[in-house]
């Protein structure tokens, strides 16, 4: 099915069952532990031996030898496998460096061996009998350094390295309020609770891995590229995984060197890297360096605006493109955005939740706050005044949807921002400096084709295939109710089935892109199966019915139960898109609102209250979608106050590896949290009129912190996590 013309009426509007507030459908399993992760499969390849990999010790150069006597002869060692043993390995399509590196070694971390045991005991002690010594490269670790001569980088392959409209410069210069600030954001780690596991089993020449992975067609791809397998010969399944947050969008050490070990060993292999190891060896949200000027005019009228941003990655690797929403969120007729991309050899650098806008939100709504107050604006209307129903380059092309104003303005209502104190320092509560802040919220809606089998079986339930994940978000709550809506069942009736490579392609589960794309590939498939049930009971497709578990033509009724008697039916299809997208801009808005409290002893930041409101179409599960949001609040308080992978310079590694050094939010840390989702379809999106949030409730939420900060104490930080050395000197005198 192709989707190239706005949705009209269909079953889904019904809203029988889409819409409602089920709670998961696999939540039972997960809170009583019958929800089994990768490493936990084991029963299902029984007699798997332990894998324990071998990490670089250095960032950059050359292994010159590397001595495996001692951990081979060690009680248990089944195996040891080396880049040697392993021989010449492919490079998949979304790997920048070899998963298993040797001789050359290209980031701290990067896997070496893989010493296979019977037990995990006796891996891990005999792993730390390997000895190497290296012939260590000096490499590129400062990214403030390094963007000194760093080159422009085009955001789009042969692309312009710079993104203009108008003349930047002139109306920059000539605007009577200016803005010229730079602003920062570290390195970033996911630090999902479920560390990358995978285990792995060969029969003959073709080999299945269990793992933990949101993109099943990526991985499996590209595992069939690493090992030189033709894709037929490899299969992965995920059926449930501990939270990606983009570390696990692409095939990972974990599952190479299982099957490698599995290989090796001639028995199935489990392999979880270590917490301390995760961050080193996988990938982070890269730092950023943003620059950010903007001109208005007295009445707050933007005329100019720039952000140039400046990143840091391995050699072919992708710059953090944190100038995404600048392009969007605001009107001005004067533009320009660019990124800068150094080579460093850090660890990879690539997706974390909502890349590019996450960071690049935390510095341009800061620096909307700023030249608010240069304006002497509530920064609330200086945000309403500016904005743009067109996208500013391309005035021709409209938004799908746009309420950013109606976010902005009920968020402001419900949060009491009226009583807010426009002044700094100037609310008190005993020891605390009290604050609010707030700033817009904004994510790109992404459509990516997407697959799934729909099968009425003979007792009138229906299964649900799809290679689709859920990582935390409710994908198979999602999508029961969606086969359940257009098929005229509770969602009781249906039974889904995901993360099998097996299974048709789906979209995955990234970019907030899932909730869309992979239940507009169950519609599709949907679509398939009426027809082809209309077709074998002699109903008409285009006016059959599907209600109350009966199909219905006219005066004609039959129960679901007894059309599949002869056997199941089944229909695939793909969803695609069309160009509606080059059309309509398709985005999705929202706008954040915090109160904190400092201690104006010790400069301790508390967040008090929260409240997100979120326009991203029709929001097909309450519950699940309210899960979303306030999880990426979460995550966006850990970005303003505490999230910060510390580099070592000298020797090219994140020092604070593990979660006692990499600090993250816990309960203590998050006040109440309001959600409101605003009454919206969209019918440009999909046929369910419906886009994500999952980084929607992301973006925006650090600055917000950051400004009811500065609310609260007159002190203004543009360097993220804004601890409390930052600003304890600088804090108002203690009454």
């Amino acid at each position: 099915m192709k989707f190239d013309q706005p949705a009209g009426t269909n079953p889904i509007d019904r809203l029988q069952v889409v819409g409602k507030p089920h709670t998961r459908v696999d939540g039972q399993l997960k809170t009583t532990g019958q929800a089994h992760y990768a490493f936990e499969r084991g029963a299902e390849m029984p007699n798997a031996a332990y894998g324990w990999i071998v990490p670089a010790a250095i960032a950059r150069g050359t292994i010159a030898s590397m001595d495996t006597d001692a951990a081979r002869k060690a009680p248990g060692v089944l195996a040891v496998v080396t880049a040697k043993e392993a021989g010449k390995l492919g490079l998949g399509k979304y790997n920048t460096a070899p998963l298993l590196g040797g001789p050359q070694i290209d980031h701290y971390h990067q896997a070496i061996a893989v010493v296979v045991a019977e037990t995990l005991e006796q891996a891990r002690a005999a792993a730390a009998l390997v000895r190497v010594d290296y012939n260590r490269s000096e490499g590129k670790f400062d990214l403030a350094q390094a963007l000194k001569t760093a080159p422009l980088h085009p955001e789009k392959k042969g692309g312009p390295e710079e993104n203009r409209v108008g003349n930047f410069e002139q109306a920059f210069a000539a605007a009577p309020v200016t803005l010229d600030a730079h602003y920062s954001v570290p390195d970033q780690s996911h630090s999902m609770i479920e560390p990358h596991a995978s285990i792995a089993a060969w029969e003959g020449d073709k080999v299945t891995v269990l793992t933990s992975n949101q993109m099943i067609a990526w991985g499996h791809g590209d595992l069939a590229t690493t090992l030189n397998l033709p894709k037929e010969k490899v299969r992965i399944d995920s059926p449930f995984i501990g939270g990606g947050f983009g570390g696990k969008l692409f095939l990972r050490t974990d599952a190479v060197l299982a099957a490698l070990g599995a290989k090796a060993a001639g028995r199935p292999v489990k392999v979880a890297l270590p917490r301390p190891v995760v961050p080193n060896n996988t990938t982070h949200r890269p730092a950023t360096h943003q620059h950010i000027r903007i001109g208005c005019e007295r009445d707050g009228t933007i005329t100019a605006i720039a952000h140039e941003s400046g990143s840091g990655n391995l050699p072919d690797g992708d710059p953090e493109t944190a100038v995404n929403q600048t392009e969007l969120l605001y009107a001005g007729a004067n533009r320009l955005t660019s990124m800068r991309l150094a080579e460093l050899h850090l660890p990879e650098g690539n997706s974390m939740r909502a890349p590019g806008e996450a960071p690049g939100m935390m510095a341009l709504e800061i620096a909307m706050d700023e030249m608010a107050e240069k304006l002497g604006m509530d920064p609330v209307a200086f945000r309403i005044k500016n904005d743009t129903q067109v996208d500013p380059a391309k005035p021709e092309r409209k938004f799908s949807q746009r309420q950013l104003v109606e976010c902005l303005r009920q968020g402001a209502d419900r949060f009491g921002w009226a009583k807010r104190n426009a002044k700094p320092g100037q609310v008190r509560d005993g020891r605390w400096l009290v604050g609010m802040g707030m700033a817009a919220a904004f994510r790109n809606h992404l459509a990516l084709p997407s697959g799934a089998r729909v099968r009425l079986e003979k007792n009138g339930t229906v299964t649900v295939e799809t290679d689709m994940t859920d990582i935390g978000t409710g994908s198979y709550t999602i999508l029961g109710q969606t086969a359940a809506e257009m098929l005229g069942l509770p969602l009781e009736k249906v039974k889904v089935t995901l993360g099998d490579s097996a299974h048709p392609v789906s979209s995955g589960s990234g970019g907030q892109f899932g909730a869309g794309s992979s239940t507009s590939g169950v519609y599709a498939a949907c679509v398939k199966l009426r027809e082809a049930v209309a077709q074998k009971l002699g109903y008409n497709a285009a006016t059959v019915v599907f209600e109350d578990g009966r199909v219905r033509d006219g005066n004609r009724s039959v129960p679901l139960t007894e059309v599949a008697q002869g056997g199941p039916i089944e229909a695939e299809d793909t969803m695609q898109w069309g160009d509606l997208n080059k059309t309509f801009q398709q985005s999705t808005f929202g706008a954040h609102f915090v109160e904190v409290g400092v201690d104006a002893y010790t400069g301790v930041t508390r967040v008090r209250r929260m409240l997100a409101v979120c326009a991203a179409g029709r929001i097909l599960n309450p519950v699940t979608a309210r899960s979303q949001v306030i999880g990426a609040m979460t995550m966006g308080v850990g970005g303003a106050l505490m999230e910060e992978l510390a580099v070592d310079t000298r020797f090219g590694l994140f020092a604070n590896h593990d979660l006692a050094g990499y600090e993250v939010p816990v309960h203590a840390d998050i006040p109440h949290q309001e959600v409101v989702f605003l009454d919206e379809v969209d019918d440009k999106a999909n046929p369910l009129k419906a886009k994500g949030v999952g980084e929607l409730g992301l973006c925006g939420v650090g600055a917000a912190v950051a400004n009811a900060m500065y609310n609260a104490t007159g002190v203004r930080l543009r360097d993220y996590p804004m601890t409390m050395d930052k600003h304890l000197d600088r804090l108002p005198a203690i009454a």
